[in-house]
């Protein structure tokens, strides 16, 4: 009987995030959870490889992923890591949304 856990990780994109200071896991004794915040696209690529040579098995993407960034996902990570999305119905989804929006979420970033 294998000793391993099964891995898991959520991605999650948030406008001021810092993947090296905004993560965290979740342990029990058959299953590790480990979020990871991340700012854009080129981050949750460079996690998601760094999640595969740690021995990850499946990552879940939280709903702001496109379709386009999913396939860029699946294909950095290869063939023996589970790529799945969290999305919500549409009601859902306006809540989240009205939410973020009422957080400064989509706030323009000054030019500085």
């Amino acid at each position: 009987m294998s000793t391993e856990k099964f891995k898991t990780a959520f991605i999650a994109y948030v406008p001021d995030a810092e993947p090296q200071r905004d993560k965290c896991k979740i342990e029990t004794s058959l299953y590790e959870l480990t979020s990871i915040l991340v700012k854009d696209e080129d981050q949750a690529i460079e996690v998601c490889q760094e999640l595969v040579k740690q021995g990850i098995h499946s990552i879940i993407l939280c709903p702001g992923f496109t379709h386009k960034t999913i396939g860029k996902i699946i294909e950095a990570t290869g063939e023996k890591v589970g790529i799945s999305v969290a999305r919500g119905d549409d009601k859902s989804t306006k809540i989240a949304l009205k939410a973020m929006e009422e957080a400064g979420w989509f706030k323009e970033k000054s030019k500085e």
